[in-house]
Formats: structure tokens, C-alpha cells, sequence
């Protein structure tokens, strides 16, 4: 067994003799979950305040850092260091401002059953557990994350599973948590079986942070059970280009070779990742891994967060950084996932100047100002959305027949529908009070 003297130190002052490093349960077992574990096993001391107020944090927001994340920070300039900012805790944790939301996805609001949260028509999201290897210190789920009481029974999962089988317009399913990877082996088995086995789910994806976190999980069985349920996409989160080892590769080649498309969601996090610099080199390793950058995401407003998030500005900088810049498909999407549960709103630099009736006037990444002309001679079509008898969709054994909605909505030539009205405009209601 190989790994570096900060690691072999590590084990040593755990378990002196033993040399299960890759082992993920052995890791489990160990994960430093104490203000004065982590003193020991780092060298790291904080004097008399600071601990009073860490330890003040950890009884809201638990502590929880396996020894291979840990044996990643860099102990001489721990403060200034993207690993130990991610994992361990902050007294800023302890600020939670007005516009800061226990739940701010609205995802509880969003939730048809227990475990379910229905917010997109095509897919839902599948919450099968509160617990991960790490707790990450800006997760949005911190009120859930660390409830080891909540690990859902089949009977629950089941209920779950029984809403997206009822339920015919689901068609992706995602797998989160806390994370789905910390689930048993036969129990992962079990609820794959069971959704993939569902006539109109055609994909499923599992969100996890174990690569980046505990790459050990990644075993040759848990591959094994997987690849009986394509397609099945795996996203994971790195945030930062320390966090690429010969461990976390080792663990993406896996999953890659046994063909899972794999994709990566960041996070933006002021002073970790906050530099065109840094999430470049983060998505040219990602890409090197076979690793597709998939959401760079503008940091929720959960409680606590506050000294994590930066201005939407820094987001479009970085933005601008790569578009032109890089290949294209190392580019992720710049995302807010809007408060109250409105779903992910891209962010983009404006590259349309102007427009008129024949021309578009566009900038490119170095400023260079030119036109697209439209086409003169375009006939634009009528929708009536009787998808059937158009003449356009040629072939299709399944049609999708179902209404439009929002801007969509708007935009189509088989509804009257002008305006969306939010709900009790005062303008309108003035309207409906005189008649």
C-alpha cells in the first residue's frame, strides 16, 4: 500500500501499525469529528477564543472530515488554504443573515412525498440520505446534512419510488443525499433496480461528492453494481484544483472506464475558487479526468454561508475568462439556483449588442465587434402544438403532447396567452374590484 508521508503519518497517529488508509470503511471510522482530534492529528492550535466559538459551531453545524481529505490541507498556511476552508468550520458560520433561508431552494415546499422533490416537469430529485463522508462547510443542505438519525428505510425509499412509477412524465431521475454512494452496497443495488425497472424513467443520475472526498468508496464492486443500470450519468463537485490526487483519478478512471458519462457541479467560494486563474486549472484537470464541467454555481443563501459568497460580477469575470478562451466543452454553465425554488437561472456575459429587424450586431471574447444577418427569405411557421400532424417531426414513436408553460408558453403560436401576472398584482386585482 503507497501513499505519502503525511498520510502514513496520519495513520500512524490513528491507529499506530495499522495501514488500512484505502480502506473507505476504516476511513469512516476514523473521520475526525472533534475540535480536539483535529488539533492532534494536524499540529494546528487555536487559542482560547477562537475554540470557544469553533466549538459553538459544531453544535449547529456538526464537524465531520475524513482523514484522506484532511491529509490534503496545508498545515503551514492552513488559513489561506482552499482545503481546510471546505472542511473545517468557521465562527462566520455562526452569522445568519435576513436574506439567509434555512431552506432556501424551497426544496421541502417542492416535495409531493417524503424524500421527493418535484420541481422540473421531466425529473425529480431523490433525497436517500442525510449522511456524507464529509461535511462540506458551505453545503446548502446544512439542515439536513449530519442528521444520522435520518438514513430512509426501504419502506420510505419505497414511498418515493412509488411516486415517480405513478407518475409518467418522469423521465430522469437524480439520486442525492447527503450522498448516495454512503448507502450499502446491496441497498444501492436495490433502489437502482427498482427505478431503472420503472417503463418511463429513462435515465438516472447520482450526485456525489466521494471522488473528491473519500475516492476509496469507489470500489471495483460498487462499479459492478452500477454498470447493470445504463445509463446512469455520476456528477461529482470539485471546487478546486488541490483537490485532483492520484487517489481522486484513480476513482474517475473507474467510473469512466466502466462508461458512466461523468459531469462536475462547483461551487463559486470566495477565497477558495474565486479566481479565472484557479477554475481554469480546475477544468482543464477535470477534462484531462474525463470529467465534464457541468455547473459553476452562484453560492445559495443558506444559513451561515454569507463569507462564502461573492458578487454575480466575479461569477461573469470567470465566465469571461473561458469563453473564447477554452475548449468549449471545459466550460460549465454559470448558475444561480434561484431562492424560493425557481430552479437554475444561467448567468452569461452579454455578447449581443444590438438588434433589428435584419441584422444582429455581436461582440466575440476579444472585442471584436461584427453582424450575422438574418435571413430575408424566412417564412416563419404557425404552431397549433398538434405535434402528430406536423410535418417537422418526422419518425417519433413518442410525442410529447403536453402544454406549454412560461416563456414557452408565450412563445408559442397555439395559445392567446400574452402576459404572465404574478399572483395578486395590485393592478389586477383593481381591475377584478371594478367589475
Amino acid at each position: 500500500m503507497i501513499y505519502n508521508a503525511t498520510q502514513r503519518e496520519l495513520a500512524d497517529k490513528i491507529e499506530p501499525g495499522l495501514s488500512n488508509w484505502k480502506d473507505w470503511k476504516w476511513q469512516l471510522k476514523h473521520s475526525i469529528k472533534s475540535l480536539e482530534t483535529f488539533e492532534y492529528l494536524t499540529g494546528i492550535k487555536f487559542d482560547d477564543e477562537e475554540r470557544e466559538g469553533l466549538k459553538k459551531t459544531f453544535e449547529k453545524f456538526p464537524l465531520s472530515i475524513t482523514p484522506y481529505y484532511l491529509s490534503l490541507i496545508n498545515t503551514k498556511n492552513y488559513r489561506n488554504d482552499p482545503v481546510f476552508k471546505q472542511a473545517f468550520g468557521s465562527v462566520e458560520e455562526l452569522i445568519t443573515l435576513k436574506s439567509e433561508l434555512r431552506d432556501p431552494l424551497s426544496e421541502d415546499k417542492d416535495s409531493p412525498v417524503e424524500g421527493i422533490t418535484h420541481r422540473y416537469p421531466d425529473r425529480v430529485l431523490m433525497h436517500v440520505s442525510n449522511i456524507c463522508a464529509m461535511y462540506c462547510r458551505h453545503c446548502t443542505r446544512k439542515r439536513k446534512v449530519g442528521d444520522v438519525d435520518y438514513v430512509p428505510s426501504k419502506k420510505q425509499l419505497a414511498k418515493g419510488i412509488e411516486y415517480i412509477r405513478n407518475t409518467p412524465q418522469i423521465r430522469d431521475v437524480l439520486l442525492s443525499g447527503g450522498d448516495p454512494f454512503m448507502l450499502p452496497d446491496e441497498k444501492i443495488d436495490w433502489l437502482l433496480s427498482e427505478i431503472h425497472d420503472i417503463p418511463h424513467v429513462e435515465i438516472i443520475r447520482i450526485g456525489t461528492r466521494i471522488p473528491v472526498v473519500l475516492p476509496y468508496r469507489v470500489t471495483d464492486n460498487l462499479v459492478s453494481i452500477l454498470k447493470k443500470y445504463q445509463p446512469l450519468w455520476i456528477n461529482t463537485h470539485f471546487n478546486h484544483p488541490n483537490e485532483i490526487t492520484t487517489s481522486s483519478k484513480e476513482a474517475l478512471a473507474k467510473l469512466a472506464d466502466a462508461g458512466f458519462p461523468l459531469g462536475n457541479q462547483s461551487v463559486l467560494l470566495a477565497d477558495v475558487n474565486d479566481c479565472p486563474r484557479i477554475m481554469k486549472c480546475l477544468l482543464h484537470k477535470l477534462v484531462q479526468n474525463r470529467v465534464r464541467p457541468y455547473y459553476l454555481y452562484q453560492c445559495d443563501l443558506s444559513e451561515g454561508l454569507s463569507h462564502f459568497r461573492t458578487p454575480i460580477g466575479k461569477g461573469i469575470e470567470i465566465m469571461e475568462s473561458l469563453i473564447g478562451h477554452t475548449s468549449g466543452f471545459a466550460r460549465p454553465i454559470y448558475v444561480i439556483d434561484a431562492p424560493g425554488g425557481g430552479g437554475k437561472i444561467p448567468l452569461m456575459p452579454n455578447y449581443i449588442i444590438s438588434w433589428s429587424t435584419n441584422k444582429v450586431v455581436l461582440r466575440n471574447y476579444e472585442g471584436v465587434i461584427t453582424t450575422y444577418k438574418e435571413p430575408d427569405s424566412y417564412e416563419p411557421k404557425k404552431c397549433d402544438r398538434d405535434c402528430e400532424n406536423c410535418n417537422l417531426e418526422l419518425n417519433l414513436n413518442e410525442v410529447d403532447e403536453s402544454e406549454a408553460i412560461g416563456i414557452e408558453k408565450l412563445l408559442s403560436d397555439a395559445c392567446d396567452t400574452i402576459s404572465l401576472i404574478p399572483e395578486n398584482n395590485e393592478r389586477m386585482q383593481r381591475r377584478e374590484d371594478n367589475v
